[in-house]
This record gives C-alpha cells, structure tokens and sequence, in this order.
C-alpha cells in the first residue's frame, strides 16, 4: 500500500518531510485503512505513532471534504489517543499539532479550505478551564492516559462526545501489559465500545515485548482478532557498563558516591544531551543537586511524579529545545519521548527489568 491510498496531499506531505515510509508504518498502513484491529511492534524511533495516527488524519481529512469542504468538522471525538505517562501525551500533542498545521498549509495553498483538526490532551495536569473548554467544543483526536480515560467514561459531559469515537489507539501498550493498569484499561476500551454502540477500531503499538501475541489478545480483547505487524524488536547499541572509583564495600562511602557523579558530569560534558535515569523520586533529586554543583544549576533539570506540572512541563520544554545538558529522570520520561538530540542515556543503579532497560536505552538517538 505505502502511501497510494492516503488523500495526495497527506501522501506528499509525508513524503517531503520523511520520505519513504518505515517498516512498522509500511506493514501497519494495511490493516489500519482495512479497519482491521492492529498490533504495530517495532523498536523505539521507528515511526509507530504517526503509523497509528496517519489514516486517521487521512480520514478526517476525507470526511471534511465528503461534507462540502466547508473547513468545518463536527464537534465529535473522532479519535481517542492513551498514553500510559503524562509526558507522553504531551509530547504526541506537540508532534501532531504541527503536521496538521503543514497539511493545512498545503490545503490553502492549492485553494482547498480543510478544517481545523483540534487535538486536546486530557490529563490530571489539565487545568479546570481547559476541562470545561473541551466540554463544549471537544476534540477530534484526544489524547489521555487511562485513569483519565476511566474518569471521561463516568461524566456525561465527556460521555456525549465520547460516544462518536471510531478509533482507539493505545501507545506503549506493552507497558500496562503487566499489572492491574492493563486489566483496567480493557474494562474501559470495552465500555467505550459500549458507550459507542459499535465495535471501535483498536491499535496498540509496542516497542519491547514478547510473546507480541499475548499483548494482541490485551488489545482487543477475548472476542476480537488482532493483526500483528512485527518489525523487530532490536536496533544498532552503543552499550558500556562502568563501576567508578574504589572497590566496592559493604557500606557505600562518600568518595564512592563522588566518583559517580564525577563520572556522570564528565560523560555529560562530552555529550550533547544526556539523561540520567534513576529508580526513585529522592535520587533523582539528589542526583540533580549533584550534577547541578558540577555542571551548573542551569544545565541540570530533575523530572519525576512528584513535581508539580509547571516544573515538569518547564523541564520537557528545556530538554526539547537543547537548553539542558541533563535532566535526571524516573520512569516518567522512559517511555517514547521524542528528543532527537538526546545521544545519551545514563542509568544508574539496576533497572527493574530487561523491557524497563530497553525502554530507557531507547531515548539515545530517537529518530529513524
């Protein structure tokens, strides 16, 4: 298929941007446009988000101009977006409002009006007006997390839009495979296919986890089948362990401690962009206040759970737009964040998991 089934403008816009189409994007464009329910597993910085995201674009592009090309769309939630970390979301709003600008442009500029496509993120950290701005005139792609989407499934006010949703797309879905967040989102995929009165279209997209097959089944549930488009879990690794200073005792000493941050500045210093993952909020802190004192406290950011939205956002923006040389993170950047300049990832101390460490690697050179 590639792109010859896409609106020309959607196609040529892709092609000018990125060129040809990825594997997981070439495998996966298939099954979407048939309607099929689809599983796009594929490595990190392999393009699956805009592989789930394209046709639905494509379709509200076609619906637009199917009404008259009038550049309106109705005020319904075409499409439902969940992440698993806050962080996430924020970043796919970002990537999509952008393209969808370009596309636009492109429109107007061959005379065609195409409407605008609003996309809105839905959070905890979403303020109280941008709630009730949502409720009247809501979103054609929202993008929220689980517990967010738990809450929109109890309101009537988001029920109402909700109801018009054809496409769910859920994103690292490897990463609730595992725990109660996973069986608590099936139960809320199913009431929104109950909300609806029709079947929705489910695409999951999943970057390191095995068997695929078991992560097709918590997709789309007991009754429905699933297309999986495998493109390989593994990519190109740069990957060194270091133990710095003197050998290890059963108590850690401070020039212990020192030796690392030293190493850890210097590792940084030779780097454009480094993260630093760590396995609890307070180290993350201590860790920050460390390199801070090396490194300068304008070039070193913390990003974790605990900190309130502004600082967290504060930290996302610096660390996109090259400002910071560190941000010492938890588990709240691990997933899918697309800084492209980042060429190093540090983690200190053992990862809960192979797929945990994977993940994280993954943040170094994130682009195709």
């Amino acid at each position: 298929m590639a792109l010859d089934r896409f609106h020309p403008l959607v196609a040529e816009w892709f092609t000018d941007r990125f060129g040809p189409p990825t594997p997981a994007q070439a495998g996966g464009w298939p099954a979407i446009a048939s309607g099929r329910d689809t599983l796009i597993a594929a490595p990190t910085g392999s393009g699956k988000t805009l592989a789930g995201f394209l046709w639905a674009i494509n379709a509200l592009l076609l619906e637009s101009l199917r009404s008259g090309g009038d550049g309106r769309l109705p005020d319904e939630t075409s499409v439902v977006y969940v992440s698993p970390l806050k962080a996430l979301g924020n970043d796919v709003h970002a990537n999509l409002v952008g393209p969808l600008a370009e596309i636009r442009e492109r429109a107007a500029a061959v005379g065609m009006a195409l409407p605008e496509i609003r996309v809105a993120v839905r959070s905890g950290d979403t303020p109280a007006a941008d709630r009730a701005r949502m409720s009247r005139r809501p979103p054609h792609i929202l993008i929220t997390t689980p517990e967010s989407l738990y809450i929109l499934l109890t309101a009537d006010g988001s029920r109402t839009f909700l109801k018009y949703a054809r496409t769910v797309i859920v994103d690292e879905i490897h990463a609730v495979a595992q725990d109660k967040r996973g069986a608590h989102l099936t139960l809320s995929l199913e009431r929104l296919d109950r909300l609806a009165g029709r079947r929705l279209q489910r695409i999951g997209l999943s970057a390191t986890q095995k068997p695929v097959e078991e992560i097709g089944r918590l997709l789309t549930g007991a009754a429905g089948e699933c297309t999986i488009v495998d493109a390989g879990h593994r990519r190109p690794w740069d990957l060194s362990v270091e133990v710095p200073g003197p050998p290890r005792g059963p108590i850690v000493a401070n020039d212990v401690r020192d030796a690392v941050y030293d190493r850890l500045a210097a590792l940084a210093q030779s780097h454009r962009t480094t993260l630093v993952f760590v396995n609890t909020r307070r180290l993350a802190e201590r860790v920050a206040h460390q390199l801070g004192r090396r490194l300068g406290e304008s070039q070193v950011a913390a990003h974790h759970g605990s900190l309130s939205r502004r600082l967290r956002l504060d930290a996302e923006r610096r660390l996109k737009s090259g400002e910071l040389r560190v941000v010492v993170a938890t588990a709240s950047l691990e997933l899918g964040i697309d800084i492209g300049h980042v060429d190093l990832v540090c983690h200190l101390g053992t990862p809960s998991s192979i797929a945990v460490l994977l993940q994280r690697v993954g943040r170094a050179g994130h682009a195709v």
